[in-house]
């Protein structure tokens, strides 16, 4: 397994070196190959090469959860953009503590991130099973307390 996520890592960041170089000379993808080479072998010596540090387990519901949280961010900023626009401004911030049923360290990450990456909420501590969200109103923040996020993050992870 060890020898397969390390070629898995190799070719995925070979990859994101050729779509963001864009160079399909010999010479250039000789030294994009190269340098994820020598990426992954000093990634091995800092032992960062796990299940955790390069999380190829999650690849396939990748491709169901991240067009469901591009459209829950579109939703968020359009809600934030009518907020903002509105001359009463009706915000009501809030904090408050939302459950999270993930297990894992990569699951409590995403579960966070994807809080913080939707306009409007910001993740502010993770403590315990709970993680503490400032919320720019009190509907996003009960939209969160209701737990659709935290079921899809569950369901990312292969929790349920």
């Amino acid at each position: 397994m060890r020898t397969f996520r390390s070629l898995s890592v190799v070719v995925t960041l070979f990859a994101f070196w050729l779509v963001m170089s864009g160079y399909f000379t010999a010479f250039l993808l000789t030294m994009g190959v190269a340098s994820a080479i020598a990426i992954t072998a000093f990634a091995h010596r800092m032992d960062v090469v796990d299940r955790e540090g390069h999380p190829m387990h999650l690849t396939a519901s990748a491709f169901t959860y991240w067009p469901w949280l591009v459209k829950e961010i579109i939703k968020a900023a359009w809600d934030v953009s009518k907020i903002i626009l509105d001359p009463k401004l009706p915000i009501s911030p809030t904090l408050v503590r939302v459950k999270m049923s993930q297990k894992s360290n990569v699951g409590q990450v995403t579960y966070a991130n994807s809080i913080t990456l939707t306009p409007g909420t910001i993740s502010v501590a993770v403590e315990g099973d709970e993680i503490l969200v400032h919320a720019l109103t009190r509907d996003g923040a009960d939209s969160l307390v209701e737990g659709d996020m935290d079921r899809r993050v569950a369901r990312f992870e292969g929790l349920s």
